[in-house]
C-alpha cells in the first residue's frame, strides 16, 4: 500500500547556509515507525534529484517522534548568495510531505 508523508507527518525546513534541513514528526509512535523504516536518506535524496547536489544525512529524534535530513549543496550557495526562489529551503518539508512511501 503506498501512502503520502503527509497522512503520518508534519514537516518544517529551513537552512543552514548552502544546506536544507527538513524535519519531519510523526503525529503518533506508528506513524514514527513507518518513517524510520521507509524514510532513507537515499530515498529523500532521490526525491530531491536536481535540487539537492551533496550528501543528505539523516538524524532521528524518537523522543519527539522525528527524523531530522540535513541536504547538502541544495540551496545554490545559501540566502545572501542564491539566485533561487526559495533559497532558505522553507517549501522543502512541503515538497517532502508530497513523497509516497510503500508500507
Amino acid at each position: 500500500m503506498k501512502i503520502k508523508l503527509i497522512d503520518i507527518a508534519h514537516g518544517r525546513s529551513g537552512d543552514k547556509g548552502d544546506a536544507a534541513n527538513i524535519g519531519i514528526i510523526a503525529y503518533d509512535d506508528k506513524g514514527y515507525e513507518i518513517i524510520c523504516k521507509h524514510l532513507t536518506e537515499e530515498k529523500v535524496k532521490n526525491h530531491f534529484e536536481g535540487i539537492c547536489f551533496g550528501e543528505v544525512e539523516r538524524y532521528e529524534m524518537p523522543n519527539i517522534k522525528a527524523l531530522n535530513f540535513i541536504l547538502h549543496n541544495t540551496l545554490g550557495g545559501g540566502g545572501t548568495v542564491s539566485l533561487k526562489h526559495d533559497a532558505q529551503g522553507k517549501t522543502l518539508a512541503a515538497a517532502l510531505l508530497r513523497m509516497e512511501i510503500e508500507v
